[in-house]
């Protein structure tokens, strides 16, 4: 169906309004063509490849089709429509990395399930001892505190557990990382 040309001419508002009412695809495609390339490049911003900021600003647009309902108009509609982007991209990137982070967790302990825990700490007992506090400076502070919780303090692996709120698994796999990332830096 043809689009009158008084339509292209109202504001943002007025438009969603008669989206809202009528359901009518084809003034969304008036939406979309206001805001493509803003929501486009925004989700770039937060991807950093095309095809993938692509399928996010489509995404996005059938989300806001779906939810125009819910536009109250609080706020001026370009407002609103960037607020959902931004939280749609966000919510994406956390997701990958927190998925990218599982997967690196799964394979950093498949690596310490096949490495002697004491190979580790013949490493670390043989190190030179200014070597070694120049290598803890390097190493996060969080690694470098479970070490010296576990080395200097001798605290046990419940005592860290305790002290740092944690299950027993992600306090052993955190002193292998802290271990690994030490004598990288010593060797550097």
């Amino acid at each position: 169906m043809p689009i009158d040309k008084k339509i292209l001419k109202i504001s943002d508002e007025e438009l969603v309004l008669q989206i809202a009412e009528s359901n009518n695809s084809d003034l969304f495609e008036i939406i979309y063509d206001r805001y493509a390339n803003l929501v486009y490049h925004k989700c770039l911003s937060f991807v950093k490849s095309k095809s993938e900021a692509q399928d996010l600003a489509h995404d996005i647009f059938i989300k806001l089709f779906v939810s125009l309902k819910t536009f109250n108009g609080n706020s001026k509609f370009s407002t609103w429509i960037y607020s959902i982007t931004y939280n749609y991209c966000t919510n994406y990137v956390t997701r990958d990395k927190q998925s990218k982070n599982i997967q690196r967790d799964a394979d950093f302990e498949m690596l310490v399930d096949t490495i002697d825990d004491d190979i580790l700490d013949e490493d670390i007992l043989s190190m030179n001892a200014n070597k070694l506090n120049v290598a803890l400076d390097k190493i996060d502070t969080k690694e470098k505190m479970i070490l010296l919780m576990k080395y200097q303090d001798e605290l046990s692996i419940k005592e860290i557990m305790k002290v740092l709120s944690l299950g027993e698994s992600a306090v052993k796999m955190r002193i292998q990382r802290a271990k690994f990332s030490l004598i990288e830096a010593y060797r550097n």
